[in-house]
């Protein structure tokens, strides 16, 4: 600035018309001045010095040396400054976004595809099904009254281990005890009449006979000795209706005895009780349907699985293969079971049709307990070393060919899926009503930089990888599964 330099020296009041005390006697006070700053000015023939006063409401005249007060900016108001400050940071701001968009767009404003790619690699391929059931007891037994009455004693409860015959429950016998009674007086009733209808039929006989010996000397008529004869058929009748009566009456007391033995409700196996529906107090009735009072596992250690199969994979599924499966308590842990059955009947549904499949399950730890959902996977095939790419290859469609496409291609029902770098994602495979054993698909690859379309022979798949039947591809060869747009 001319070679001018200039530093702040003070700032503070001054009375109007007072000189100033600074070392340069050039300084002149302005009049009518509340705020001042001083500065001094060292130029090579002399110190100078100036008062700037602020711009308030009006700001006041500023007299001094004219070459100081345009080096120090006093011949313009400050908000002019800044005014110019704000259009000089704007125009800054303005280059920079126009050189962002230049970079972004020198490519003929089209952004960079780059491509993700995979390796064909061999691999141990295990294609499965998936379902879902219920983890129940492999035997279990309802136990429930046959008799009526109410309820005394409950011996055991929930979680109890029992033995095959221990009272679980005793219903009052007081009226089983008098139906006993009843019956074994019905029983004594029925010999006493069979004793009697035997009196009869002795005291029938001796007179057929006497009248026989008689109508032979004729001394009697016919007539006679034919009354004497029916009269001993009807006590022999007697006879043999008496002992039918006294077959009834001990049935009758057999099955009084039997249901005075029913008022002990005994457990019929081995196991523990899993559920409980009785109180002591309570009034159980023996009807058509009997009341389950408790339900009884007969080992936990061993338990099975049921489970809905779809009907579309109910094809791949035979008895004898093997499974995992994992529940929500233990989401981190397999549990290994087997197909034991498949029924061939159906299990209706309001919207899919599927097959109940039957899976055993060792439960030795004591982990799995009854009720628990699970989600079941049946390996059906297992191919060790088998040439596979990853399914996202298979799905993989250049942007391209994917805009030229008026319909979707031929088996794909849905149609693609656009993704990050203008590449499309077809459908996978298992969504083809058209996908069998081994269909025809495609891949890319990359060559000179661009995808280069290669049609390969799919065969089975996990879901994550499949196999490839076809000698398109070799091991190690790198196929797209991605495509992400980016810029240079």
């Amino acid at each position: 600035m001319n070679g001018i330099d200039t530093s702040d020296v003070g700032e503070g009041p001054l009375e109007a018309g007072a000189r100033s005390d600074c070392i340069c006697p050039r300084a002149e006070s302005v009049s009518g001045a509340t705020d001042f700053r001083i500065r001094r000015v060292c130029s090579p023939s002399a110190s100078r010095f100036v008062i700037v006063i602020p711009n308030e409401a009006a700001s006041p005249e500023v007299r001094g040396d004219p070459e100081v007060l345009r080096t120090l900016g006093a011949h313009r108001p400050r908000s002019r400054r800044w005014l110019l400050r704000g259009v000089t940071l704007l125009v800054v701001l303005a280059a920079a976004a126009a050189l962002a968009f230049w970079l972004r767009n020198r490519n003929g404003g089209k952004p960079r595809e780059q491509f993700v790619t995979a390796r064909v690699e061999r691999k141990d391929l295990r294609e499965t099904v998936t379902a879902t059931g219920t983890l129940s007891p492999l035997d279990s037994v309802e136990v429930g009254a046959e008799v009526t009455g109410r309820v005394i004693r409950v011996n055991v409860d929930i979680n109890d281990q029992v033995q095959a015959g221990q009272v679980l429950v005793e219903i009052d016998p007081e009226q089983l005890e008098a139906r006993v009674e009843e019956a074994a007086a019905q029983l004594a009733s029925a010999e006493a009449s069979l004793k009697n209808a035997t009196a009869t039929v002795k005291e029938a006989e001796l007179k057929a006979t006497r009248m026989r010996e008689l109508h032979q000397r004729g001394l009697v008529s016919s007539q006679e000795l034919e009354t004497a004869e029916a009269a001993l058929d009807r006590a022999q009748a007697q006879v043999a209706t008496a002992k039918a009566q006294i077959t009834v009456a001990r049935a009758g007391l057999k099955a009084a005895k039997t249901n005075r033995e029913k008022a002990l409700i005994r457990s019929p196996i081995d196991g523990i009780v899993l559920a409980r529906t009785v109180e002591p107090g309570q009034t159980v009735t023996a009807g058509f349907q009997t009341p389950v009072l408790f339900t009884i596992a007969r080992d936990l250690t061993q338990m099975r699985l049921l489970i809905d199969v779809d009907e579309a994979d109910v094809g791949k599924v035979r008895e004898g293969q093997e499974a995992t499966f994992v529940v929500d308590a233990y989401p981190r842990q397999k549990f290994a079971s087997k197909v034991l059955r498949l029924n061939n009947m159906p299990k209706p549904d309001s919207t899919v049709i599927t097959y109940e499949a039957l899976l055993s399950v060792d439960n030795r730890d004591r982990l799995l307990r009854p009720g628990m959902t699970a989600t079941a996977t049946i390996v059906t095939s297992h191919k060790p070393g088998v040439l596979t790419v990853p399914n996202a290859a298979l799905r993989f469609e250049p942007a391209a060919k994917a805009a030229t496409q008026d319909r979707p291609r031929p088996g794909l029902p849905l149609p693609g899926i656009r993704i990050g770098g203008g590449g499309t994602r077809r459908p996978p495979s298992g969504a083809r009503p058209d996908a069998g054993p081994r269909r025809q698909e495609t891949v890319y690859v990359l060559e000179a930089g661009q995808p280069k379309a290669i049609p390969v022979q799919v065969g089975g798949s996990d879901g994550q990888i499949s196999e490839i039947v076809s000698d398109a591809l070799r091991e190690g060869m790198e196929v797209i599964v991605d495509a992400v747009e980016t810029s240079e």
